[in-house]
């Protein structure tokens, strides 16, 4: 979120918990990417804050409901108020329950597949209009396409990102394996480890699609204890995120501390991975 913006985010949350008797003197801020996330002290509730237009948040309000009564391992919404998008000041603030983590521990790649496994059996009995995800492919396209927006990119590195998205995207799609809801970026930054397991966060982002792609922003051992993965499928699901994810860091609007350097970066792990697995990215 925009610096300028930060103060009157966390004044929203604040009087949007306050107006409806949950008591709130102190803000510890965990989180500042496109929106903000807050701990609201002493009522304990997590606060999510983002800019009006960002009107995903009444789909994710509803799925997560959906999903917590299907027993699916979600964070819940704060059960003191009422369940829905609160709109104050120009932002919309959505509010959860907070979870203490637990005493740190590793978190065993078989917890997380069995908890990937349980929020896919759960998204799989849910009818809900979702994106493809392949639109988020088409975005990271567009995004490489558009000099002004990625003038940084280097010419051999525009065409190796628009190469390998256009090819894997296409080569997916062509697979016609099945496809369901999907959680969209099940990546360790969104799970949170508690004492009632691990929790999945940031329904914002589901999609339509096989679930190696779910599984392809997971640690590479997670893979391992999911059942049914078609092994060469996640293959080219993980070298597709990787492109997709890429392709951001070179926007010259990216807010990601060290963008550039992991840009860099995950370039030449493209590179590697594409030598690797012997895939043409020119057909």
């Amino acid at each position: 979120m925009q610096v300028s913006e930060v103060g009157r985010a966390v004044a929203a949350a604040m009087s949007t918990a306050s107006s409806l008797g949950l008591p709130v003197d102190d803000v510890i801020v965990l989180h500042d990417s496109n929106k903000l996330t807050l701990r609201l002290l002493p009522c304990d509730v997590l606060a999510r804050v983002a800019p009006v237009a960002h009107q995903v948040a009444q789909f994710e309000v509803e799925l997560a409901q959906r999903l917590a009564e299907s027993g699916c391992p979600v964070a819940a919404l704060e059960p003191r108020v009422e369940p829905r998008v609160y709109e104050r000041d120009g932002f919309v603030v959505t509010l959860w329950t907070y979870y203490e983590p637990v005493t740190p521990r590793e978190v065993t790649p078989a917890d997380y597949a069995n908890a990937l496994e349980r929020l896919h059996a759960g998204m799989r009995k849910l009818h809900v209009p979702t994106p493809h995800f392949t639109a988020r492919v088409e975005q990271a396209q567009q995004l490489v396409a558009n000099r002004d927006r990625t003038s940084a990119l280097a010419d051999a590195d525009r065409e190796l990102l628009g190469d390998t998205l256009r090819s894997l995207r296409r080569a997916i799609c062509g697979r016609r394996g099945t496809e369901q809801l999907l959680h969209g970026e099940p990546h360790p930054g969104n799970v949170l480890s508690t004492k009632n397991g691990l929790l999945f966060i940031d329904l914002e982002t589901c999609c339509r699609g096989p679930v190696e792609f779910d599984l392809a922003h997971a640690p590479e051992e997670v893979s391992e204890h999911y059942p049914g993965v078609d092994q060469d499928l996640l293959r080219e699901c993980r070298i597709l995120v990787l492109a997709v994810i890429t392709a951001w860091r070179w926007d010259r609007g990216d807010q990601l501390p060290n963008g550039r350097r992991l840009g860099t970066e995950w370039l030449s792990q493209i590179r590697a991975a594409l030598d690797r697995n012997g895939l043409d990215t020119y057909g």
